[in-house]
């Protein structure tokens, strides 16, 4: 079976805050899991209605934020739009303010700077977000303006 691990999460989660197993978490849960990127809580309700109609909006939102509370999926807010991605290995992004692109990458020189930074003023990080808003090479090439 697919995402069976995400999917032992997921139960060992709701029980552990004695919430309860659904269908219809465990069709976003499926959803959400096979899609490419980023994706917003919109396009994994279109995804999810079109195979179980009776899910509503609400539920897909209240889902992704579960998800996110269980540690199986990542929330970010991109230009005011937010958009979930499964929860991995660290990485900061790269964001085209033109057409949306969104590119992952990873940069041990970003990292070290920011831990040093971070020790010279006797500041313990816990997280961190990196993001870098441009335009990518294809928006560059159309000239589009914006």
């Amino acid at each position: 079976m697919a995402h069976e691990v995400e999917q032992r999460s997921l139960a060992r989660y709701l029980e552990e805050h004695s919430l309860k197993h659904t269908r219809q978490r465990e069709a976003i849960l499926e959803v959400f899991l096979g899609a490419r990127g980023h994706i917003t809580s919109e396009d994994i309700y279109q995804q999810v209605r079109a195979r179980h109609p009776h899910i509503g909006y609400t539920t897909v939102y209240r889902t992704m934020k579960l998800l996110c509370d269980a540690g199986l999926a990542h929330e970010h807010n991109f230009d005011g739009m937010a958009r979930y991605e499964i929860a991995h290995e660290h990485h900061d992004h790269l964001v085209c303010v033109r057409c949306g692109k969104i590119v992952e990458f990873e940069c041990e020189m970003i990292e070290s700077a920011q831990e040093r930074i971070a020790k010279t003023h006797g500041f313990r990080v816990l997280r961190h977000r990196h993001e870098l808003y441009g335009h990518c090479p294809e928006c560059q090439k159309r000239g589009r303006p914006g």
